[in-house]
């Protein structure tokens, strides 16, 4: 599989896979399936240890993601962002291949096909080798949805959104109750706390910043969506 090594935060469906090399993790960003989710394949680069931030969809492609040459990364863990079935399509073959650790949040569990090894709850960590990932629970656009963590100790955060943050704006939801949730939580609990530098990466389309999307809060708010 194609891999651009200049990272920018764009991909397209069927298209080149672009991987970023941090100091402890690589993070290896694809677009799959006719929804054009991404997934994101995390590598500890002591290790070779790796995760799977949502087996969206095309198995074959994301096995390809991982290679087939002996030092290929370990995949040891999968985690489903949510419980919308664009995000976990090729769940159930890529942990049946590989064996991998399946995670999720409780209340998003039991519409997945696998049924989740461990389930998390907001500011647990999982592990990557040897670097961590703390989950956040971002509620309003499904009950258990999850982003998770990466704090770089040689740089800026790095923050896996799922389909709670986009540039432009926070996911969908179905009622103003749940849009008013998902708003409070992604000001408190993501833009309260994390710094403008952090990166975020979406379960679709282009990553962005905090400090970029930041001065729409309000704006974001006062239309409702």
């Amino acid at each position: 599989m194609e891999i651009q090594e200049h990272y920018t935060g764009h991909v397209q469906p069927g298209g080149a896979a672009a991987r970023r090399r941090l100091d402890a993790l690589t993070v290896t960003k694809i677009s799959v399936g006719r929804m054009d989710n991404n997934a994101y394949l995390l590598t500890c680069r002591r290790t070779g240890d790796a995760l799977l931030i949502d087996a969206a969809d095309d198995p074959e492609r994301l096995t390809d993601l991982l290679g087939h040459d002996e030092d290929r990364p370990r995949l040891r863990t999968i985690v489903t962002t949510h419980r919308h079935p664009d995000h976990w399509q090729a769940l159930g073959s890529i942990a049946g291949q590989t064996g991998s650790y399946t995670v999720a949040h409780p209340l998003d569990s039991e519409p997945l096909p696998v049924p989740p090894d461990r389930e998390v709850e907001h500011g647990e960590t999982i592990q990557v080798g040897e670097s961590a990932l703390e989950v956040v629970h971002l509620r309003g656009h499904t009950p258990g949805s999850i982003a998770l963590l990466y704090r770089d100790p040689v740089g800026h955060p790095h923050l896996f959104t799922g389909d709670s943050l986009f540039p432009g704006g926070v996911g969908k939801t179905g009622t103003p109750e749940d849009f008013r949730s998902l708003l409070d939580d992604v000001e408190n609990r993501v833009f309260g706390v994390l710094t403008d530098d952090t990166w975020f990466y979406p379960g679709h389309g282009d990553d962005s910043t905090l400090g970029n999307e930041r001065p729409k809060l309000s704006e974001w708010r006062a239309r409702g969506w």
